[in-house]
């Protein structure tokens, strides 16, 4: 199968397919199979929207019994059984034992979609158009949600509207000790600050495409507690760091926080087109059809996110997340010791983690030597400076190691090619 048919009629925005090119055809768990035989351990896992694996065997079936029965499709947002039984497990599984109260609003399939209806359900109900965002945010591409997006190749002149929005300094985003909590806190009683009392805070707890940030439990409940002082929504982006990413099933959870709008995608429909915006109810002023989108009702979806959210009826779904991230964040780790000055900082919490290396151009040719050798791993932040790792939670413990071993590999030859050329690690 020629790979050139894609260059030929695709448009040039293809992006993943210049990182890996290769046709695929079959996937299970975190082992992919190209239309040559050649497998691949996969450390990319659908950048966050295969937290379950390929085709894990609970979602299949669920699936074939309910195309085999003529179950219907797409129903917009009418009443059907499929998504009565996901509202019913994500009720019962997730949202009560966490004493959360929630209601939950489909939306079109994209995570853009789903910050795109929080920030416009923010702005009404708060009747002001401004929103915080962050340095290094990453929210969508749509024109709303690319607002609230930090990194500037995403930015032009003429397609992009950022406005009514202000970027703030992430936790941890200076050198130095400084706390940007406190810094919005000044700028919004001051003013000749220019920044408006906004509608809404949108947050990430962890910056996954922004560099494997993750803010601190302290920072996440400081910045919480300034919302409810000062009657702005927050708004937390679970989008890639949610769905057990961190072995919780919310990322914030670690931080007590209630927020007070939520967005998930990705994984929430284990790979198929889903999104969900989650808002306290005071939160929900939509009328009736005043935010609609024709695939709303994706059944299938739905019966995929119900039959995964199985997987957390107990504690050991979670346990096993922990206990896998404790895995990769030792291996990490011990890559930095081994290569030190071309891996720099190791940063992450579950089963999301980056290497980041301060030698420009590094972090690409270890992606490159990976996917050569049999690894789909794909590169991180700002200036492509961290490899990320973002692999199935359902992972076994044999396509870890064999991740490791090709990864290890890769960063030998990656080290081997740009010390041919001349260039240098960074100084320790």
């Amino acid at each position: 199968m020629d790979i050139s048919l894609f260059e030929q009629y695709e448009s040039n925005v293809r992006g993943y397919i210049r990182s890996f090119p290769a046709v695929f055809d079959t996937a299970t768990s975190a082992t992919i199979v190209d239309v040559e035989g050649k497998r691949y351990i996969d450390f990319f896992g659908g950048a966050g929207s295969l937290n379950y694996g390929h085709n894990h065997p609970l979602i299949n079936q669920a699936l074939i019994t309910y195309i085999q029965r003529n179950g219907i499709t797409n129903a917009l947002d009418k009443a059907t059984v499929a998504k009565h039984d996901f509202i019913s497990a994500f009720q019962s599984i997730i949202l009560k034992p966490r004493k959360m109260d929630y209601k939950i609003q489909f939306v079109g399939p994209t995570g853009a979609n789903g910050v795109e209806t929080a920030l416009k359900l923010a702005r009404k109900m708060k009747k002001r158009s401004n929103v915080i965002a962050f340095t290094n945010a990453y929210h969508g591409h749509s024109l709303g949600a690319l607002a609230v997006t930090g990194n500037e190749f995403y930015h032009g002149d003429y397609y992009d509207v950022p406005r009514n929005v202000n970027k703030m300094p992430y936790d941890n985003y200076f050198d130095h000790d400084m706390d940007s909590v406190d810094m919005l806190r000044h700028y919004l009683g001051d003013g000749s600050s220019g920044y408006e009392l906004p509608a809404a805070v949108i947050v990430e707890s962890i910056q996954g495409e922004g560099g494997i940030n993750v803010a601190s439990v302290g920072w996440l409940q400081k910045l919480s507690a300034l919302c409810k002082e000062m009657d702005i929504l927050l708004i937390m982006d679970e989008i890639q760091v949610g769905n057990g990413r961190t072995g919780d099933y919310f990322s914030f959870e670690r931080a007590g926080i209630m927020p007070d709008i939520i967005t998930l995608s990705k994984s929430i429909g284990t790979g198929m087109p889903m999104s969900i915006v989650l808002m306290k109810p005071s939160v929900d002023v939509w009328s009736p059809g005043e935010h609609t989108g024709t695939f709303r009702g994706n059944s299938y979806a739905f019966i995929a996110g119900a039959a995964a959210l199985e997987l957390w009826r107990n504690d050991d779904f979670s346990r096993s997340i922990r206990a896998k991230g404790k895995q990769v964040e030792a291996a990490f780790k011990d890559f930095q010791a081994r290569f030190p000055g071309w891996i720099t900082d190791v940063r992450g919490l579950g089963m999301i983690w980056g290497l980041e290396s301060l030698v420009e151009g590094f972090c690409n040719e270890v992606s490159k030597q990976a996917f050569q050798r049999g690894l789909m791993m794909e590169t991180a932040g700002a200036s492509d400076q961290v490899l990320k790792f973002l692999g199935p939670l359902v992972i076994s413990e044999t396509e870890l190691n064999e991740g490791f071993e090709i990864l290890t590999d890769a960063i030998l030859a990656a080290v081997a090619v740009f010390e041919k050329t001349g260039r240098t690690p960074c100084a320790a």
